[in-house]
C-alpha cells in the first residue's frame, strides 16, 4: 500500500509517506481534476463499472481538463511531485483518500470533495476493502448527528427537506400539521440574520461560536444584541455563556447515556460512567422539557433514551424497503432491556431481512433515483498563487492535545504542558523580512480585527504562509480568538465558512519588558498588553508583556497575584537594572507560593521545571534561589517542553536518550515509556530522533 500526504499546511514531511505534498490551500481542486484527467489518459478508468454504476463522466472529464503546468501554477506543486502523485494514484489498486476539515472548510469545499469521488468512481475504488474516500470529521459522533437531522438542510434519518415525499413522510410520522418546505439558515447566515434582528431568540448548546465562527466579533456583537440567549452546557464560563440569559447545566460526555455512531456508520451504546452533578441534565431532556411547556406534550413525552432510539428506528423503517440508506428498522420493537445491552453494530439493520453486505457501493447501489452515482463536472478554479500580495495567507487548524475552542482541555494542566501559549508559525525568510524576532510577539491584523501571539520560526511552515491554532480562547488569552480575522466567505453549496485561508498582515508588537510567571493562585493579568494564561500542576502559568516597563515591579506583582488576601509572605528577589532582568519569588510558609520572571527580552526559564515547583515544598536549609534562577541545580532534571503528555516526557528527556544510544521511536519507547500510550507524539519523537542523528552525523 502507498502512502501520499497532502498537506496545505506545512511542509514537513510525515515519518511514514511515500511522498509528501504541500499544497496551496485551494489547490485540491486543481490536483484532482487533473488526477481525472490523467487517470483517463493512462487507460485505467474502470469501464465495466463506469458503464454499470455510475452516469456524467463526460462532462466530469471535459470540466477537469486541465494542464500539468496548470496543475502546478495552482498548487505551488513542481511538475515532479504532480507526476510522482497521479502515477502513484494511477498504479496502487488499494487507494484510501482521508480529507479532512483543510478540504472541507474552504469557498470551493464541495468542489474539492466532489473532485475527490469523481477519482474514485472513475476507477471503481469505492466500496471494497482498502479503497475508497473517508471523510475524517471534525467531531466524534458527527454521523450520528446527521442520522437524527442535526443540519439544516436535513430531516431525520437522511431524508431531504427539499422532497416532497420525505417531508410528508415525516410529517405523517410524527402526526405534525406544517412542516418546513426549504432549508433553514446555516451556521454564519444564522447569527448573520440574529446581527439584523431576523431572530430574537437563540439556543446555543454545546458549542462556543464566539470562538468557533468566522467573524467572531461580529458574533459575539450578534449575540450580545440578541433579546434572549439560552445557553446549554458543562461550563458557566465561556466566551458564549458570558451573554446567556439563560444557562441551563448539561451533562458530559461520561455523564451521558445514548448511542453514538462513528465514520463506519457503527452504531454503539454509550453508558454514563460518571454521575450527573447538581441540577445536571441531558440536552434531550432539556429540549423534551421546553416543548412540553409549549404544549407538546405528548409528542416529548420520552421517558429515557431507549424511548428517543425506538423512535428514530421506527422512522429510519418507514416506507423504506431499500430506498434510503439509513435503516435502523431492526431496533424498532427493542426493549429497554435489550436497549441496556446493545452491542455495537453497523447499519443498515432492516426488519425482517437478513444482514447483507457491510459495505456500500462496490456492486453499485446507489441512493439515487435510478441507483447509479452521479459524477459531478467540477473545473479548476483558475487562480494561480500570486506572492505579489504584501498580505500573508493565514491557516488556522488545531494542535495535538487541545480541542475545538479548549473550555474543556484548557483546564487540563497535563493537556496544557505541551502547548501553553498560542502562537503563529512563520517562516525564516518572512520572519527577516518583516523584523520578526524567534520568539517576539506579534500582531495579525486583518482590517480593524487584531490577535497577538507568540512567533514562532520554522521552515515547517511554507513561505508567505503562517498558521495559528484554533483554540484559544478570551478565558486563556488576551486576544488569540483567531476566528475574528477570518471573513465569513462560505461555500456556495455546503454553506461551510473558509476558515483555512484568510488574507493578513502581520508586524512586530512593540514590547517594553516581557515577562513570566507561575502561581499558585489564578493570576489577573489586567496590567498586560498582552498575556497567555495555562493550567499547570499545582497551579497556573502565565506568558506575558508589557508594552512599557514598569518601575513599580511590587505593586505590579502585588496585582497580577492578587497577593492581597494572603499575609506574611516571605519575597526573594534579584535584579539587574541595566538589563532590566528581575526576578523575585515568594513563599507561603514552605510553598513557593509565585515566582515572576522579566526581562527585556523573551524570558529564559525553564518553563516547566519552573511550574513544577509550585507543588513542591521548600523548607528553611533548602535553597531557595534556584527558583530566582529559573532552573535546576547542575544535575537536576529539566525534561524540555513536553512531548509525550501522557507519560511527561520532554524534548530534551528524548535528546538524551537518543544521545545514549536509543536511535529509533521504539527504543525511546521502550527507554521513557514516551509514545507507548496513546501513540499521538511519536511523530515529535521521530523528529527529534532524526535531528539528534543529524547532529551526531556533522
Amino acid at each position: 500500500m502507498k502512502i501520499v500526504v497532502v498537506d496545505p499546511r506545512r511542509t514537513v514531511t510525515a515519518d511514514t509517506a511515500d511522498l509528501h505534498l504541500a499544497i496551496d490551500p485551494d489547490g485540491d481542486v486543481a490536483l484532482f481534476c487533473g488526477l481525472l484527467s490523467h487517470l483517463k489518459n493512462a487507460g485505467v478508468l474502470d469501464e465495466a463499472y463506469i458503464a454499470n454504476h455510475t452516469e456524467g463522466l463526460d462532462a466530469a472529464l471535459a470540466a477537469a481538463d486541465i494542464e500539468p503546468e496548470q496543475v502546478a501554477s495552482q498548487t505551488g506543486l513542481t511538475l515532479n511531485e504532480i507526476k510522482r502523485f497521479y502515477g502513484l494514484f494511477e498504479a496502487t489498486e488499494k487507494t484510501v483518500t482521508l480529507y479532512s476539515q483543510g478540504v472541507n472548510q474552504s469557498v470551493c469545499g464541495t468542489d474539492k470533495v466532489n473532485a475527490i469521488i469523481n477519482c474514485h468512481l472513475a476507477t471503481g475504488r469505492i466500496g471494497r476493502p482498502g479503497m475508497g474516500p473517508f471523510s475524517i470529521t471534525g467531531q466524534p459522533n458527527a454521523m450520528g448527528g446527521r442520522e437524527v437531522g442535526g443540519l439544516a438542510n436535513m430531516l431525520a434519518c437522511h431524508m431531504e427537506l427539499e422532497r416532497d415525499d420525505h417531508r410528508s413522510l415525516v410529517r405523517d410520522f410524527w402526526q405534525s400539521p406544517v412542516i418546513a418546505e426549504r432549508a433553514g439558515l446555516k451556521a454564519v447566515e444564522l447569527f448573520q440574520a440574529v446581527a439584523d434582528g431576523r431572530i430574537k431568540a437563540l439556543w446555543i448548546m454545546a458549542t462556543n461560536p464566539v470562538d468557533s465562527l468566522p467573524d467572531a466579533d461580529g458574533v459575539q456583537a450578534a449575540i450580545a444584541s440578541c433579546p434572549f440567549v439560552v445557553v446549554s452546557d458543562l461550563l458557566a464560563e465561556t466566551d458564549s455563556a458570558r451573554h446567556a440569559h439563560v444557562k441551563l447545566p448539561s451533562t458530559g460526555w461520561g455523564e451521558k447515556d445514548g448511542t453514538v455512531t462513528n465514520s463506519e456508520r457503527r452504531v454503539s451504546r454509550q453508558r454514563a460512567f460518571l454521575p450527573a452533578p447538581g441540577e445536571a441534565m441531558p440536552d434531550w431532556w432539556q429540549m423534551g422539557q421546553v416543548a412540553q411547556l409549549m404544549g407538546h406534550h405528548e409528542a416529548f413525552d420520552y421517558p429515557d433514551p431507549a424511548s428517543i432510539f425506538r423512535e428514530v428506528a421506527a422512522l429510519s423503517a418507514q416506507d423504506n424497503a431499500g430506498t434510503r440508506d439509513f435503516d435502523i428498522g431492526d431496533c424498532a420493537d427493542m426493549t429497554t432491556h435489550d436497549y441496556e445491552r446493545l452491542e455495537p453494530f453497523q447499519w443498515p439493520r432492516p426488519k425482517d431481512t437478513a444482514p447483507g453486505d457491510a459495505r456500500f457501493f462496490a456492486k453499485g447501489g446507489f441512493f439515487t433515483a435510478n441507483r447509479k452515482a452521479r459524477f459531478v463536472p467540477v473545473a479548476p478554479a483558475g487562480r494561480e498563487i500570486s506572492e505579489a500580495s504584501p498580505q500573508l495567507r493565514l491557516n488556522s487548524g488545531r494542535v495535538r492535545d487541545h480541542w475545538h475552542t479548549m473550555t474543556r482541555t484548557g483546564k487540563s494542566a497535563r493537556l496544557s504542558a505541551h502547548t501553553a501559549e498560542p502562537f503563529a508559525e512563520i517562516h525564516p525568510d518572512d520572519a527577516s523580512r518583516l523584523g520578526i524576532t524567534e520568539a517576539s510577539i506579534v500582531e495579525v491584523i486583518s482590517g480593524d480585527h487584531k490577535a497577538r501571539l507568540r512567533a514562532l520560526i520554522t521552515r515547517r511552515q511554507k513561505a508567505r504562509r503562517i498558521f495559528v491554532p484554533m483554540h484559544w480562547n478570551g478565558l486563556f488569552a488576551s486576544a488569540a480568538r483567531i476566528n475574528a480575522l477570518i471573513p465569513p466567505v462560505m461555500d456556495p453549496h455546503s454553506g461551510q465558512p473558509a476558515l483555512k485561508s484568510g488574507r493578513v498582515a502581520i508586524r512586530p508588537f512593540k514590547v517594553g519588558l516581557f515577562g513570566f510567571a507561575v502561581s499558585s493562585n489564578k493570576p489577573d493579568p489586567k496590567d498586560c498588553d498582552y498575556w497567555a494564561l495555562a493550567r499547570c500542576k499545582g497551579g497556573w502559568r502565565l506568558e506575558f508583556a508589557l508594552m512599557r516597563a514598569t518601575d513599580d515591579i511590587d505593586g505590579f506583582a502585588a496585582r497580577l497575584f492578587r497577593e492581597g488576601a494572603v499575609q506574611q509572605l516571605e519575597t526573594l528577589a534579584y535584579n539587574d537594572r541595566e538589563k532590566r532582568d528581575e526576578r523575585r519569588a515568594s513563599f507561603d510558609g514552605n510553598r513557593l507560593f509565585n515566582a515572576l520572571y522579566l526581562s527585556a527580552e523573551p524570558v529564559a526559564v525553564s518553563r516547566l521545571w519552573a511550574a513544577e515547583q509550585l507543588a513542591k515544598g521548600y523548607d528553611l536549609r533548602q535553597s531557595r534561589y534556584r527558583i530566582i534562577a529559573g532552573r535546576p541545580l547542575e544535575g537536576g532534571r529539566d525534561p524540555g517542553a513536553i512531548v509525550c503528555s501522557c507519560f511527561g516526557v520532554g524534548a530534551k528527556d528524548i535528546g538524551a536518550a537518543v544521545r545514549s544510544g536509543s536511535s529509533s521511536v521504539d527504543a525511546i519507547g521502550r527507554a521513557l515509556k514516551a509514545g507507548t500510550n496513546c501513540g499521538s507524539c511519536r511523530s515529535e519523537i521521530q523528529e527529534i530522533v532524526d535531528a539528534e542523528s543529524v547532529v551526531a552525523a556533522e
